[in-house]
């Protein structure tokens, strides 16, 4: 379970950050590059599952396994705070 108190310090965190290149730099002193990965990987997983793609295309593009690919999958349709959704389409708005 995730403690509010420095979920909440993380948030502000993220929130202080004014751009991509700062986001990366804070991303690579906070995470081990494992966990990059592995975030990465997701969310290029919800872009794929949004735009349609199957499974099959995502675990050979992603390298993604289809647990990973369900799980997102499940977050994006019923058990969502609604974050994959605010971004991905912020990310379409980009295009």
């Amino acid at each position: 379970m995730t403690d509010e108190k420095y979920f909440g310090v993380l948030c502000k965190a993220f929130a202080k950050l004014e751009n991509e290149e700062e986001i990366r730099k804070f991303l690579e002193d906070l995470c081990t590059p494992q966990e990059i990965d592995a975030m990465s990987r997701r969310l290029m997983v919800a872009v794929m599952l949004k735009k349609g793609d199957v499974y099959t295309k995502i675990v050979e593009e992603t390298g993604a396994s289809t647990a990973t690919i369900s799980r997102v999958n499940k977050t994006l349709t019923y058990q969502s705070a609604g974050g994959y959704n605010i971004i991905l389409d912020r990310l379409d708005e980009q295009e």
